[in-house]
């Protein structure tokens, strides 16, 4: 994404309201990608990675509580994105089904475009500090916590030496590490004449193409970097 900016997947079926909360969100600086109904934000989704999630909850065919609970027993790398849902319902139940459904926040219509977006910081801050431990490398996430690698919902598994230097990775994006340095933060015993070896074997397990590596990346007469998605 351009700056880094955060994206959004806006899903409601008011095409007025859509394209002015498109506009009034873009303006705030933030990327937005829009859908018409839940299957084309499936589409989007199968696509794209976004950061957080507008859901409006009276949709059409499928509804926006149904795509909540889709998306939160969807694969680790789309589980975890943020969402808040818009709604003309705005009774106390009404909220504590959105939120049990899984959702992050609930803002019911009519509303001002000024609290939306404060809601949206808000929920932002949160997910930050809750899914830092999540690393995403395209279609694959790894989630030191859980130390549980996944390429589109399916686990891959790895050795102790393998888990162990994609955590030191991930806890220095976008530094380039030495070998010596590898062997330093290693807790255990690790030979550095193997750790070319070890990063042969863990790119087999990240990267679409091992030979050509876009995420675990060889800096020549220095080490290896580790470049996430932005």
């Amino acid at each position: 994404m351009m700056m880094n900016k955060i994206h959004i997947l806006l899903v409601d079926d008011d095409e007025r309201l859509r394209d002015l909360l498109r506009k009034f969100l873009c303006e705030n600086g933030f990327f937005v990608s829009s859908a018409r109904n839940a299957k084309h934000a499936r589409q989007l989704m199968q696509a794209l990675i976004f950061d957080l999630m507008i859901l409006d909850v009276m949709m059409p065919e499928e509804d926006g509580l149904s795509l909540t609970t889709f998306i939160r027993n969807s694969s680790m790398r789309l589980k975890n994105t943020p969402l808040l849902l818009l709604t003309a319902r705005g009774e106390i139940e009404d909220r504590i089904t959105g939120l049990s459904h899984g959702a992050d926040d609930y803002l019911p219509k009519p509303f001002d475009p000024r609290e939306l977006l404060l809601r949206l910081q808000a929920i932002l801050r949160r997910s930050q500090t809750q899914t830092s431990s999540l690393l995403l490398l395209g279609a694959v996430s790894f989630d030191e916590q859980l130390n549980r690698l996944e390429r589109q919902g399916v686990p891959i598994s790895l050795t102790t030496v393998e888990s162990s230097l994609l955590k030191i990775f991930s806890r220095h994006r976008g530094k380039t590490l030495t070998r010596e340095d590898l062997v330093c933060e290693y807790e255990g015993e690790l030979n550095p004449r193997t750790i070319d070896v070890q990063i042969t074997r863990l790119r087999k397990k990240i990267e679409e193409d091992p030979k050509v590596p876009r995420y675990l990346q060889t800096v020549r007469g220095k080490g290896y970097v580790l470049i996430p998605n932005t």
